[in-house]
């Protein structure tokens, strides 16, 4: 888990242009990161091009922090 952990908050780092360290595991996107909408749909974009992964539409709107995406990611792994 902790090599999946460590690659979700360096996409999300690079996405939203922040720094790691700013990142929990509990950390929302929206409310706590900042993301603006399309901000999120590049979030999903970055995880499915860095894990090589497909997220369904669905199932990426339930994606809103850190640690539901390390569960999501892993679970498509």
């Amino acid at each position: 888990m902790s090599d999946t952990i460590e690659r979700v908050k360096k996409v999300v780092a690079e996405t939203l242009k922040i720094e790691t360290s700013m990142i929990k595991d509990e950390s929302r996107f929206v409310e706590d990161l900042g993301a603006e909408s399309i901000q999120s749909v590049e979030l999903v974009a970055a995880f499915e091009e860095e894990f090589d992964i497909e997220m369904d539409e669905q199932g990426a709107l339930g994606v809103k922090d850190v640690g539901t995406a390390v569960t999501f990611i892993e679970k498509h792994l």
